[in-house]
């Protein structure tokens, strides 16, 4: 019995250790969301400048020497956003199986770029062509530089290819739930592109004016523009990764919670069984003593 209550307590302790480890993971994840969900929210504002500074220049001009070079590319390119830590539930499945479905969707064979080790082995599971894998950053300082290097993958690769249409996939948060998979065509900038930008209306009355080379200006803007929809999306997808794994801590902490309830209560039990057997072996004892 003293084997069983000895057994039960090393449980309890284990558990215990167990369940720090659970609520740090708990704080450093939910810190994680928060941060995220920031920069998430100062993007907007400057998102919609580059906006209305893209608008202003194809106010102007009703085309832009990129949409003549896309046209003759009709290879697909995709970049897909995942996690390269675990306990983040389905988080790595979903967004993998909304990039596998829409892309066997398009023509051809796509070329993708993947930030996370963990969407990269499903990815390769489904038989995709996998042409880079990043490490997915852990703060918001390390995505800009991570963009850089997407871009400048992307670039070259697709200096030497065919590769017209690129497409993002990752998941983003959701109100009443974790996450979505969610996607967007980057690229090609082409006519419809052009066409939604030129219909935002200036949020003033004064018409605006490019300062400088028109030509310049646009470019510096679509390179804002493909920057900051890389740097959303990734933004996005780290508060979604953070808050499934905050889920996952959170159902972790409850299991424990209750696992402990249970080890107390056997112990007590099993303690107080053996309180019982003592005081019967005493009063048997005693009453054989006293019996003539």
């Amino acid at each position: 019995m003293s084997d069983s209550m000895a057994s039960l307590r090393r449980k309890i302790d284990s558990a215990g250790d167990l369940q720090s480890v659970v609520r740090t993971m708990k704080a450093v994840a939910a810190s994680s969301v928060g941060q995220y969900e920031k920069s998430m929210l100062a993007l907007v504002n400057y998102y919609r400048t580059v906006e209305l500074g893209l608008a202003a220049c194809l106010h102007r001009s009703e085309t832009t020497p990129f949409v003549a070079a896309e046209k003759r590319k009709t290879e697909i390119g995709a970049i897909v956003f995942g996690s390269d830590q675990g306990l983040v539930g389905q988080f790595n499945d979903v967004v993998a199986d909304y990039a596998i479905e829409t892309l066997a969707s398009l023509p051809g064979k796509p070329q993708v770029w993947v930030i996370g080790e963990r969407v990269h082995e499903r990815l390769v599971e489904a038989g995709l062509s996998v042409i880079a894998v990043f490490a997915s950053p852990n703060t918001v300082q390390a995505i800009t530089p991570l963009v850089g290097q997407i871009q400048m993958a992307s670039e070259a690769h697709r200096e030497n290819t065919d590769n017209g249409c690129v497409y993002i996939f990752h998941n983003r948060p959701r109100s009443g739930s974790l996450y979505e998979p969610t996607g967007q065509r980057l690229l090609p900038l082409d006519a419809r592109w052009q066409s939604d930008l030129a219909k935002i209306p200036w949020p003033s009355e004064n018409l605006p004016e490019i300062l400088g080379d028109s030509d310049e200006t646009l470019r510096k803007l679509i390179h804002e523009y493909l920057f900051i929809s890389l740097f959303r999306a990734c933004a996005e997808s780290l508060a979604s990764e953070n808050a499934s794994r905050l889920s996952a801590m959170q159902r972790a902490e409850r299991n424990i919670d209750e696992l402990l309830d249970d080890l107390h209560g056997a112990f007590h039990r099993l303690r107080q069984g053996s309180i019982d057997d003592e005081l019967f072996d005493v009063v048997s004892g005693f009453e054989a003593l006293s019996s003539p």
